[in-house]
């Protein structure tokens, strides 16, 4: 049963590297996400009371969990100006909310260890510092595990799903659209729109099993391996759409022309909480 003070899940196209820090021209890309982000906290209120990534910047060998109190920084970019590299997001962590993922991945039977010493990386920080800039949320990071299996994520996602119903929000932290080499030109222009169309009628219009079926075999997209080489930034979708398995799929930030011309998109599933 779906109560009304349970929260919805989220997949996120994060953006590059720290850009909430940067002004400049290159800032200017991601004027529309940051306003997207600025919507999802006005619709969350005050309803959630921590948050749990899942981004596609941590991979381990199985899942980890990130269970320090005062998490540091991961920079996990290049080719940015040195000051980009001094920047603090200095949320809380915590360690209960780390030891009760760690708990419902194991009575899902998926392991998972604790890692106390893992840092907020650009994938948690970029969208934590419009979702909350004052970085007064507790913030826990799961991992990614290596093998990038679709099906894996989406188990964990419904392992974690109960998280939903005691004010935590779980974030998947991606981007819909990570060919890095095609951002750099046009390339990735029509790639990348035909990969969207095929996201959002898979991920928005399809029932619930056909959505699972599909993202399992994702491969079968257009243009799948041109809009991700490596699945590492979308398989993050796969365990926010776990948590919300039945719910309905909508989008919640669109853009045609991201760096030019590249159709990129974020999606939540699951409805806002009554205010």
């Amino acid at each position: 049963m779906v109560t009304e003070s349970r929260l919805p899940t989220y997949f996120i196209s994060h953006g590059g590297g720290p850009w909430p820090y940067m002004t400049g021209e290159f800032r200017r890309n991601f004027d529309q996400l940051e306003q997207s982000l600025v919507e999802m906290r006005a619709e969350l209120g005050s309803a959630a009371r921590a948050v749990l990534v899942i981004s596609g910047h941590w991979e381990a060998a199985g899942f980890a969990i990130s269970s320090g109190s005062h998490p540091g920084m991961v920079y996990d970019y290049y080719g940015f100006p040195e000051e980009l590299y001094r920047i603090q997001y200095s949320a809380p962590g915590s360690p209960e909310l780390a030891q009760h993922v760690q708990d419902l991945l194991r009575a899902g039977d998926i392991d998972a260890n604790l890692d106390p010493m893992r840092g907020f990386d650009h994938g948690t920080f970029s969208i934590m510092k419009p979702l909350y800039p004052d970085a007064d949320m507790p913030i826990v990071q799961l991992s990614l595990d290596a093998r990038l299996d679709p099906a894996l994520h989406l188990k964990v996602g419904k392992a974690l799903a109960p998280l939903r119903d005691e004010g935590v929000l779980i974030v998947g932290s991606g981007f819909s659209f990570h060919n890095l080499r095609a951002m750099r030109g046009t390339s990735g222009y029509e790639p990348s729109r035909q990969f969207d169309a095929w996201l959002q009628q898979t991920v928005v219009q399809a029932s619930p099993l056909e959505r699972a079926a599909r993202l399992i075999d994702w491969e079968r997209a257009p243009h799948a391996r041109d809009a991700h080489p490596r699945e590492d930034h979308l398989i993050p979708l796969m365990v926010a759409v776990g948590a919300a398995w039945e719910e309905p799929g909508a989008t919640t930030y669109h853009q045609t022309d991201f760096a030019g011309g590249l159709t990129t998109s974020s999606f939540r599933f699951g409805n806002v909480p009554s205010k």
